[in-house]
């Protein structure tokens, strides 16, 4: 029931033109970062059944670098619209730590680096049967400090590519015109050039062929 007003509200959100800013209103990410002040892992209460928080803290606490992580549901139906790592991007700058920003919603581990010299992975995909504190320890695992200068991570949505010109605006367009003109050029070089081949026939048949020589009267 949660997560159907969760979606609902996301929806109509949506539905109601709201301009989402760097860090929308949106219960998820609210509810990350009041959970993240006193430590670094939020679960969403759809996901504490499959969640071991216990083990997710251990991997937390070994990491390299700060690591925020929020078990969320994601999806299309979202203000990120299946853009995962830009919530990710929303939930940094809304926390406004430096660290890695992890998203996990059960079946792939999304993350992104925010204000700190670290390259982290776009996304890990955990395999079948596998607990969220593993697939997180191999998510953490592709973390690597770099000297990289820090940069916020991203909270708006990728620009669409503009579409690419048809080829079929710099091409020739075919007409009727061009056709018959391009045929009628055709049928006037063959003409040409059967009548040279004719005259050179003809020459050689000239002078291959013997002079008969007049009898005396």
């Amino acid at each position: 029931m949660r997560r159907f007003l969760l979606v609902l509200t996301a929806t109509v959100l949506l539905l109601t033109g709201t301009a989402w800013a760097a860090t929308p209103a949106d219960p998820r990410i609210t509810g990350a970062v009041a959970a993240w002040a006193t430590g670094p892992l939020y679960v969403d209460p759809d996901y504490t059944s499959i969640a071991d928080t216990n083990e997710i803290d251990k991997v937390v606490a070994e990491a390299k670098v700060p690591v925020y992580v929020a078990v969320v549901p994601t999806g299309e139906w979202f203000p990120e619209r299946g853009d995962t790592e830009l919530l990710a991007g929303r939930l940094a700058a809304a926390n406004g730590k430096p660290g890695v920003y992890v998203v996990m919603d059960g079946d792939r581990t999304y993350g992104v680096a925010h204000e700190i010299a670290a390259y982290a992975p776009d996304w890990t995909f955990g395999t079948r049967d596998q607990s969220m504190s593993s697939q997180l320890a191999d998510y953490v695992h592709g973390i690597e400090q770099d000297r990289t200068t820090p940069e916020p991570a991203r909270t708006t949505p990728t620009p669409t590519p503009a579409p690419e010109a048809s080829s079929s605006s710099t091409e020739d367009k075919f007409t009727v015109g061009k056709a018959l003109a391009n045929g009628a050029g055709g049928t006037v070089l063959g003409m040409m050039g059967g009548g040279v081949l004719g005259g050179l026939v003809l020459i050689v048949a000239a002078i291959a062929t013997p002079r008969r020589r007049k009898g005396r009267s």
